[in-house]
This record gives C-alpha cells, sequence and structure tokens, in this order.
C-alpha cells in the first residue's frame, strides 16, 4: 500500500465504527420537497460547499464544488435534486478554492474563493459576484472580482455571509483555537484591495448564513450549529443551538427562502441536504443590522461543544463524537495529500 494511501484508509475504517444510526440519521429527513431536505444527483457535484437559496425561483439552492473544478456555479431544484443551470463564470482568474455562496440584497451572488489548505499561506483571495440569472438554464456569465486581504494576516476561511439588509460582507476563518469573524468594507471595491477586519471569535466554522430579515446569524461546524441575534452589525451574545445533523464532511449551511428552516449540507457524491425547522428571527431593529465599521469586539460561540447534537440513538454524544472527530481528522488529512497542489 502506499503511504499516501493510509489516511484515506483508517478514516475508512474509523468510519465503518459509527453506528448505522448515525448514517440513517443524515437521510432520515425524507425526500422530494425543501420543507423535507433533498439529495444532489448531478454525478458533477461531489464537494458541495457551500449553499444559498434562490429568491426569484423558489425551491432552487445554488451550490458550488470544493477546488479542482473550475469557475462554475450549480442551481439544484430540490423537489428533484436535479442541477437545473450551471454557470459559468467569466472575467475572472482561475479559482483556487471556492468555499462559500451567499446572495445579496441586490439580487447578486457572491462567490467566496477564501479557501487556504497551505495553512494561511494565500496573500490574498477572491470574491465573485454576478447577478442571479432570471432564466434557469446553463450560461456563461461575467463576473465581477475582488482581491480580499485581512487586516491580521493571511487565514483559511470557508464560510462568506452577505447580510441581506446592508449588502455588507463576512467572513469566517476556520481555525481550531482562533477562528475570527471578519467585516469587510461598507461597499467592495473592483480596483483595489478590500481589507476585512476581524470583528468577533468564532469556533471552527465550515458555513455560515445570515436569516432573509437580516435578523439572525447561523454559523455551522462539523459536530454543531448555532443562530446568533444580530445586533449593531455584530453576533451577540451565545446564540442558540441547533440540532445540526450528522453529516460527516459537513460543509454548508443556508436558510430556506421564508427563514423558517436551516438547509445542512456536505460533501460527496449524492449528498443529503437535510431540512431543519428553526424558529423565525425576530423583525431586528433599525441597529440590528447595523453595518458599524470598526474592529469592536463580538460575541459568538467560544464553546462549540454547547451546540453539537445529541447522539441519533439518544443517548450520550461524547463518545460518537470522540469516534467521529477521529474519522474527520483522518479524513482532511487525506484529503489534503491527495490533492493537487493549488496553482498560485
Amino acid at each position: 500500500m502506499r503511504p499516501h494511501l493510509l489516511p484515506l484508509t483508517a478514516a475508512a475504517a474509523v468510519l465503518a465504527l459509527l453506528p448505522s444510526a448515525a448514517a440513517a440519521a443524515a437521510g432520515s429527513a425524507g425526500s422530494g420537497s425543501a420543507a423535507s431536505g433533498f439529495t444532489i444527483t448531478d454525478p458533477r457535484i461531489k464537494e458541495s460547499s457551500g449553499l444559498a437559496a434562490s429568491r426569484i425561483h423558489p425551491g432552487v439552492y445554488w451550490t458550488h464544488n470544493d477546488s479542482d473544478d473550475g469557475p462554475y456555479v450549480y442551481a439544484v431544484d430540490s423537489a428533484t435534486g436535479k442541477t437545473v443551470a450551471r454557470i459559468t463564470l467569466t472575467g475572472i482568474g482561475t479559482p483556487r478554492d471556492i468555499e462559500g455562496i451567499s446572495l445579496g440584497p441586490d439580487g447578486r451572488l457572491y462567490v467566496g474563493d477564501i479557501g487556504d489548505n497551505r495553512g494561511g499561506s494565500w496573500n490574498h483571495v477572491w470574491i465573485y459576484r454576478f447577478a442571479e440569472p432570471k432564466t434557469l438554464r446553463d450560461a456563461t456569465l461575467k463576473a465581477e472580482q475582488f482581491t480580499v486581504k485581512y487586516a491580521d494576516g493571511p487565514r483559511n476561511a470557508e464560510a462568506l455571509m452577505v447580510h441581506p439588509v446592508t449588502g455588507r460582507v463576512y467572513i469566517a476563518s476556520k481555525d481550531e483555537k482562533a477562528g475570527g469573524l471578519y467585516e469587510g468594507p461598507e461597499a467592495l471595491s473592483a480596483s483595489g484591495t478590500n481589507t476585512f477586519r476581524r470583528i468577533g471569535d468564532v469556533p471552527w466554522v465550515t458555513d455560515g448564513a445570515f436569516s432573509p430579515d437580516g435578523g439572525r446569524l447561523a454559523l455551522r461546524g462539523y459536530l454543531w450549529a448555532r443562530t446568533y441575534p444580530w445586533k449593531d452589525g455584530r453576533p451577540a451574545g451565545d446564540g442558540e443551538a441547533v440540532a445540526a445533523p450528522w453529516q460527516g464532511q459537513a460543509e454548508s449551511v443556508t436558510y430556506t427562502a421564508d427563514g423558517t428552516t436551516l438547509m445542512f449540507g456536505a460533501e460527496g457524491a449524492n449528498s443529503r441536504v437535510v431540512a431543519v425547522p428553526v424558529a423565525p428571527a425576530a423583525k431586528p431593529s433599525p441597529s440590528s443590522s447595523g453595518s458599524g465599521p470598526g474592529s469592536g469586539s463580538g460575541s459568538a460561540a467560544p464553546d462549540p461543544s454547547a451546540g453539537a447534537p445529541a447522539a441519533p440513538d439518544g443517548g450520550s454524544f461524547t463518545k460518537g463524537a470522540l469516534v467521529l472527530v477521529a474519522a474527520l481528522t483522518l479524513t482532511l488529512a487525506a484529503k489534503r495529500l491527495l490533492r493537487r497542489r493549488p496553482k498560485p
């Protein structure tokens, strides 16, 4: 056996030890509708790493692959799980590691080429923006490209969120001990560098999304999810735990267009998108959707285990979580080893 295959084999062995109920939980939400989740059937979508609910096409969700795919964004119909449009972006460079997607208040989709599996070595990353097409069909669309840097240096990130009222863009970095929530400038500039400044601490985040009214921010990791009241341009308090499903390589989350449900997605062929109902956000006060410039300190979940889901059989979470954490660690290590080195 070749040495670089050892982590992958070990991961498979550990995953096989997980209770069958855990695997069933991710698919137990039913099929065929947005209310009960859906399965992405397009064989081209093997690493779905972001989700965004369309506002003009009911039941349609935008997604994209992780790295090594190209400048593509897919529209998936939740009623069938089939792709109804693949958009090819032009006017941009070669994507390195697309990790997030979000819909702005102006009807434009923001795509975050913000991943950095080399441990935060890129001195800049990119955001692409294009108008959500009114007609769903395969098309080639010109996108704007924005250069992004962080005020406190390069880092890996997988979560891109656009506030649905102010249009301000936020990024959550992915770090086990020092993850941060970063705020972009009031308006992105295509002609210069856009500096994102840290406004709060977050745990290990793989994706995030604002509620449609802008009153709450949802963040997820591999083993947890929480929603936070959004006040004065910051997440407030410790938030509320959400029963996130068990999904292995859990990399995406978005609200449904009506804000009543969170849709959780994962990487993998024929991946399942699981629907979890949530309490609707209270209508925000004028200051709750604020775009306060600053670099003040925000408050997000300091303890990701507080939002971890219960074990599928209703028993103790700890043992299953330890096994899943080990499996995920090995799987991610294998993925980094097997992934083609990104182009500079």
